[in-house]
């Protein structure tokens, strides 16, 4: 299925960078409407906005965010059972589209349904995405034949590709909102919404061949002697048991990570010294660390999972360095509060939360794209985008655990939070590491490596 012909760039598919321009594109469009849509719901109607109360435009944000998660588990199964990949994508793409320009629509032109028109956007964004996210990750996966060291090392330079997206959102639909409203940030969502149309349907051709273009359950059922779907085998459960209990991990990840938002970022507001001589620097600018160390770091660790070549680590023990990573930046954040002394009145150093995002964005780079590449190696053929997006779900249940774990910090204090989220980090990346021998085992060699199962081994031996 791989597609060979086009040739390479920097060691790796040309498809792989045309896949990476097009998710650079659909998350600029994505970070860029996530970005003002809270603010644009709870800003004065005399300003262009709703009016809205805060509580209700989180409450909504909630459920967007929350639907964002899950409808890629429906997406995929689609994909994989009817519309194939590469259709998905652009059916997805053109909603979304939609969706953009229809929040970016005047309200002079809509009034007065302005409101229908607003849920009206957010649906097709809503259901657009659950077509594109599945489906996109998958075809990076297909552009590499089993056993192939690259994928790895694809997937990270492939996360740089969102963050780019998410980097470049935030400056232009928010300088584009500042200066000429709400609507034109909308507007330039769209836009970003339509470079990616235009780039995949020029380029997928010529780039991914027949990936994408056949839904897997056909091409899974073809492969098989009767022709048709058959029962899932030993091997294949064993994989999707390794894709479930490593979800388990990443939720825990996800939870300490995504406080960046929340507590850190409160902590960056109340607690940090962020003057630079005269210069405050403001607290929204270290939400910009994580997406930088993500596109300065993640081509040096691509480069070393491709240099390790066969002493490349399995994925549990990247997963285990990510939680580990995670645990350190919490460590930096315990060294914050430790500085304050109890005097929540002293302002400590903005290194220490430097250093977390730093740490932070180290595991994030040893589990999000691994895990991505991981799911690839392991779903079956005929469930790979369902199993993408169930993998997505995983991060749904992390950000709601994270924002548990962030409502408690009034009583617990920050102290108790880090050091709470580092230990349990910790805990999770030992536990991790002890198992990992038997994660592999189930795996059945799909990231090159074979441990024997003891029990086939004692029956080999018995019987000779």
């Amino acid at each position: 299925m791989s597609n060979r012909s086009s040739g390479t760039l920097l060691g790796h598919p040309k498809g792989l960078f045309l896949l990476f321009s097009t998710e650079l594109w659909e998350r600029f469009s994505y970070y860029a409407m996530r970005a003002i849509l809270v603010l644009y719901l709870t800003d004065k109607t005399m300003d262009g906005g709703l009016g809205w109360s805060t509580q209700s435009a989180l409450e909504l944000y909630g459920i967007y965010t929350g639907l964002v998660y899950i409808t890629p588990l429906i997406g995929g199964w689609i994909a994989d059972n009817f519309l194939g990949q590469r259709r998905s994508i652009i059916i997805g793409g053109i909603l979304m589209a939609l969706g953009q320009f229809t929040l970016a629509l005047p309200h002079s032109m809509i009034d007065p349904y302005s409101i229908n028109a607003f849920y009206l956007g957010l649906a097709l964004l809503i259901i657009g995405n659950g077509l594109f996210k599945p489906n996109i990750s998958t075809m990076v996966g297909d552009l590499y034949t089993d056993g192939d060291n690259r994928r790895d090392g694809a997937f990270t330079i492939f996360y740089m590709g969102i963050n780019l997206g998410s980097l470049l959102a935030g400056l232009i639909a928010g300088s584009a909102s500042a200066i000429y409203g709400w609507k034109a940030g909308f507007l330039t969502a769209g836009i970003g919404m339509i470079i990616s149309l235009i780039t995949q349907l020029i380029f997928a051709e010529r780039l991914l061949g027949n990936i994408g273009k056949e839904p897997a359950a056909k091409r899974a059922a073809a492969m098989n002697k009767s022709g048709k779907q058959e029962p899932l085998t030993r091997q294949e459960r064993d994989r999707l048991k390794v894709i479930m209990i490593m979800g388990m991990f990443v939720v825990i990840f996800w939870a300490g990570f995504e406080q960046a938002g929340g507590l850190m970022n409160i902590f960056s507001q109340q607690y940090t010294d962020r003057m630079i001589g005269s210069f405050e620097v403001p607290a929204a600018w270290f939400q910009s660390l994580n997406p930088f160390f993500v596109i300065t770091l993640a081509p040096v660790i691509a480069a070393i999972w491709v240099k390790l070549g066969p002493k490349e680590p399995s994925s549990p023990a990247k997963f285990a360095m990510g939680l580990f990573f995670l645990a350190l930046g919490f460590v930096c954040m315990m060294g914050a509060v430790m500085q304050q002394g109890g005097d929540l009145t002293v302002k400590t150093s903005m290194f220490w939360l430097v250093g977390a995002y730093f740490f932070h964005t180290l595991g994030e780079l040893c589990l999000s794209p691994i895990g991505l590449s991981m799911v690839t190696k392991l779903a079956p053929l005929r469930l790979a985008s369902l199993m993408m997006g169930a993998w997505f779900g995983f991060n749904a249940i992390a950000n709601y655990v994270a924002g548990i774990i962030g409502a408690n910090v009034g009583e617990a204090g920050p102290m108790a939070i880090f050091s709470g989220i580092a230990i349990a980090a910790t805990v999770a990346g030992v536990l991790l590491l002890l198992c990992s021998n038997q994660l592999i085992r189930w795996m059945h060699g799909a990231e090159g490596r074979v441990i024997e199962d003891e029990e086939a081994v004692e029956s080999v031996v018995a019987k000779a």
